[in-house]
């Protein structure tokens, strides 16, 4: 089977592709040379994709502006052309099926595809769906999403299959991988832990609080993980030189093995993206979400909220945050095992341990 992937703008519209990508070569459906990726060179798509040795080919596309109108003649001048551009790899390329997640760039491929009679999907990984699946769900095949709230969004009704989101999958496989919290950090793996992170740069918001909550935080019966991010690490080390924060608390820049040290915390607090999810629910992780205010449609807030309303999730309005709410939500789920357990329940049946397998499913189905 030869698969066009496209997708591109943010990570929660590239590694549900990698995991998927991934699962195909693990069953054998393809080699390298039957997968290529349509991204930006301007997107961090261009920076992941080659990275991972999957083959990458470029369009040139922009979003619209709801503040500059008159930018947006350019963008349907430059989607026009994009088009043009993503009919001529496909045409070079051959494929079976053309796989989109969303982003501009994956507007102007999975329509281009459906223009030529390809067999064409999108996956929508959040709970608002964006932009361009919303303008592709009118020409695609099949829709798959993860969130009920997502399904909701889309006209074509018919064409919908719940699938979750491939990271699940992808973390589930990578989660056995050894890490020993004792040799790592010379933490007590009996001692619940709670894992707090901003994604890989950091967040502010974030690391603000943590910072105000360090001195109770330390008197605590329980242990932190603090991934600070690389942008922050180096002013927090700066800002704590010669604090004593004690030896349950440790504090890094990043964690390269996320899944690995996941099924070994109690909770986390962290970013609600569709990845994050993804990678919690997988797990079955009870968590603190605050969610970024600065995504489009403020798709983490409602990500976060379904979480929160199947019982999985504690959500904190970024504006909100404060020392006493952080510290009693932590407190809850760290202190009280019959609450965390609930929550793990609820969050595992959320995830979807097949995610990858049942898009790959939706794929080789309609490639028929």
């Amino acid at each position: 089977m030869r698969v066009i992937f496209t997708g591109g703008g943010t990570g929660g519209h590239i590694y549900p592709i990698m995991a998927i990508i991934e699962q195909l070569k693990q069953r054998g459906l393809v080699t390298d040379e039957d997968i290529l990726f349509v991204g930006t060179a301007q997107g961090l798509e261009a920076k992941i994709v080659p990275a991972a040795g999957v083959n990458f080919k470029t369009i040139e596309v922009q979003g619209f502006s709801s503040k500059k109108l008159l930018s947006n003649l350019t963008t349907i001048n430059k989607f026009v052309k994009a088009v043009k551009q993503a009919k001529q790899i496909i045409g070079d390329f051959k494929p079976d099926v053309v796989v989109g997640t969303g982003g501009y760039v994956s507007g102007a491929t999975v329509y281009a595809a459906a223009k030529l009679g390809i067999p064409t999907m999108i996956h929508e990984s959040n709970s608002v769906v964006g932009v361009a699946n919303k303008f592709l769900g009118h020409y695609v095949d099949k829709i798959c999403y993860t969130f009920d709230d997502a399904a909701k969004q889309f006209t074509e009704k018919k064409k919908l299959v719940k699938t979750g989101n491939p990271r699940s999958q992808q973390v589930l496989n990578l989660s056995s991988t050894r890490f020993d919290l004792q040799d790592k950090w010379r933490l007590n793996e009996k001692i619940p832990t709670v894992l707090i992170f901003g994604g890989s740069r950091g967040a502010l918001a974030i690391n603000r609080v943590m910072l105000q909550s360090l001195t109770k935080l330390k008197q605590k019966p329980y242990q932190l993980i603090w991934v600070t991010g690389n942008y922050y690490y180096q002013e927090i080390s700066e800002k704590l030189a010669g604090v004593d924060y004690g030896n349950r608390i440790k504090i890094v820049p990043y964690v390269k093995d996320m899944p690995a040290l996941l099924p070994k915390v109690t909770c986390v607090v962290a970013r609600s993206g569709a990845t994050s999810i993804a990678e919690f629910t997988a797990l079955g992780v009870p968590a603190i979400l605050i969610p970024s205010p600065n995504v489009t449609h403020n798709h983490q807030m409602k990500n976060a909220l379904d979480l929160e309303r199947a019982g999985a999730a504690t959500v904190i309005a970024e504006s909100d945050v404060n020392t006493n709410n952080f510290i009693s939500s932590i407190d809850h789920i760290l202190l009280d095992h019959k609450y965390a357990d609930e929550m793990s329940t609820a969050s595992k049946k959320l995830g979807i341990p097949d995610a990858s397998d049942q898009v790959i499913n939706v794929m080789k189905e309609i490639a028929k």
